[in-house]
């Protein structure tokens, strides 16, 4: 016979719920995630969906809400990848083009970012340990940018500063796809 956790008379209560999406999580510079914590969540790995678009093929749009962004192939399909996005306060929406490319980038945190957290480095260069990942997609003259992370566990939350991340497999895959000129479309709100 087992024994019990709790007495009889105690009251059990579940843990309060945790809304994992929206939770405050600092940047890790420096940080290499084992190939365990690299294991996104099978709802955020890329794959081919039906999409219905009057955009191009080659455009990519986001959907700030649903943590998704797509690449439109056409014929109602897209790529689809697991994102994460701007925390409360750095949400965008808009329409930018792809300016610059870069693979391995370094990373210089902007004034802002270091004012909110003093701890970070003045300057990063590229590698595994960057959170920039493997790639970066500059978004139009903006501080904004698509690109990989040293952080796997937060695609599907809203933890930036207002830049969009995917796991370094993905912004690898994506980077090799768009060229400079990609048209991007953000959107907060889900489309009617």
């Amino acid at each position: 016979m087992l024994a019990s956790a709790a007495p009889a008379h105690a009251q059990v209560r579940p843990p309060a719920p945790v809304q994992p999406s929206v939770m405050q999580i600092d940047e890790k510079p420096g940080y290499v995630p084992s190939d365990d914590e690299s294991q996104l969540d099978p709802a955020f790995r890329r794959q081919p969906v039906y999409f219905r678009s009057n955009e191009p093929p080659g455009t990519i749009i986001i959907h700030t809400d649903e943590r998704f962004l797509y690449l439109v192939q056409g014929n109602d399909r897209a790529l689809r990848y697991g994102i994460g996005v701007g925390r409360d306060g750095f949400q965008w929406a808009g329409l930018e083009h792809i300016t610059r490319k870069s693979e391995w980038p370094d990373w210089t945190p902007p004034p802002e970012m270091i004012q909110r957290q003093p701890y970070l480095p003045r300057f990063m260069a590229g590698g595994p340990g960057n959170p920039m990942g493997a790639a970066a997609l500059y978004l139009g003259k903006t501080v904004y940018r698509i690109h990989g992370t040293n952080m796997p566990n937060t695609i599907g939350m809203a933890v930036s500063s207002g830049c969009f991340r995917l796991v370094n497999a993905d912004v690898a895959d994506l980077f090799q796809r768009v060229p400079v000129g990609t048209k991007v479309i953000i959107r907060q709100a889900p489309s009617l």
